[in-house]
């Protein structure tokens, strides 16, 4: 049974070629590949209705129309799905601002706080855990404008992305930790960046760390990077391992 839809709205990064993942995405987007029973993408949204996210946006460019084919409009996950169209990809920040006008909920005055996840990782993240995080971030209107679930680093991203220091992210101290993919965000981390342009993600996180305005958390379960045929494969066989029993 899907629990009640929350207030939040959560955004599902789907717009990659996965140029590392060809020749399987010649002819497939990288979200819908599958690892045990179940495409990528649909991990993320049966995880998010179960934490309560009843409206998932999803943005698209590689073949998103076959996206579009497969997921509908979410009825059978219980949830409503709404898809933001790009003619290029236009990196994470880039797609997120397409994006806003489907995140930002009309009847809110404030600048409303929404999650947004990597279609393409792997993880068994409890996204319930982050529903008193998205509501703090709303109620403190002069607060942190983003928040971001830090991994340990994976062997091929060894030298990390940010410093997580007790629960703040800072750009002095302690070794990098990978950021996982998932954060909450306010829209005023995108401000300056114009619809429908192609804009990077990590100068604007690195910019309201420098403001101080973002905070952190470490997650110690399961977390993969799928980004190769070699680790979706190693993924896939773990997984359909584990259903055997």
């Amino acid at each position: 049974m899907t629990p009640e839809r929350g207030p939040f709205k959560a955004m599902i990064l789907a717009a990659g070629r996965g140029e590392r993942m060809r020749p399987l995405t010649d002819t497939l987007p990288k979200p819908l590949l599958h690892v045990g029973n179940k495409s990528l993408i649909e991990y993320h949204i049966h995880s998010l209705a179960q934490a309560g996210f009843g409206d998932i946006v999803i943005n698209h460019a590689h073949m998103g129309h076959m996206i579009e084919t497969a997921l509908g409009n979410g009825d059978r996950y219980g949830i409503s799905i709404y898809y933001s169209p790009e003619p290029v990809a236009l990196e994470t920040a880039g797609g997120i601002v397409k994006a806003l006008p489907l995140l930002e909920s009309k009847a809110e005055t404030c600048d409303q706080p929404f999650l947004v996840i990597n279609a393409d990782i792997y993880c068994e993240f409890d996204f319930s855990t982050l529903l008193p995080i998205l509501q703090h971030m709303k109620d403190d209107i002069d607060g942190d404008i983003a928040y971001l679930v830090m991994v340990d680093n994976p062997e091929h991203h060894s030298e990390g992305d940010f410093i997580l220091d007790s629960g703040r992210l800072v750009l002095t101290g302690q070794e990098k930790l990978t950021f996982s993919g998932i954060g909450i965000y306010k829209p005023v981390l995108f401000k300056g960046i114009e619809s429908g342009s192609v804009a990077k993600l990590a100068p604007k996180i690195s910019q309201a760390i420098a403001a101080k305005k973002v905070g952190g958390e470490y997650y110690r379960g399961v977390w993969v990077d799928v980004g190769t045929p070699e680790r979706l494969n190693r993924l896939d066989a773990q997984l359909k391992k584990i259903s055997k029993f």
